[in-house]
């Protein structure tokens, strides 16, 4: 039991992790940063495609071209 306890902790603070690493770059317009992903590649975007709202930190990127393209 403390194993699967050990484990789940483990799991959990490895997520944590990974949610912040990412982060906003600011841009000339600050209503609208790009953001920065944990593999320190910028998002082509600085507006959701279709929305055109901010993008949102905790959408992970779909790479176009080996590109992040991030989402709202």
């Amino acid at each position: 039991m403390k194993l699967r306890a050990a484990m789940t902790m483990a799991s959990l603070a490895v997520l944590a992790a990974s949610a912040h690493a990412q982060r906003f770059v600011p841009q000339s317009d600050p209503e609208h940063p790009r953001i920065k992903y944990a593999d320190s590649l910028v998002s082509m975007n600085e507006r959701c495609a279709v929305a055109r709202n901010p993008l949102n930190l905790k959408i992970h990127p779909v790479y176009v071209n080996g590109r992040p393209v991030g989402f709202c």
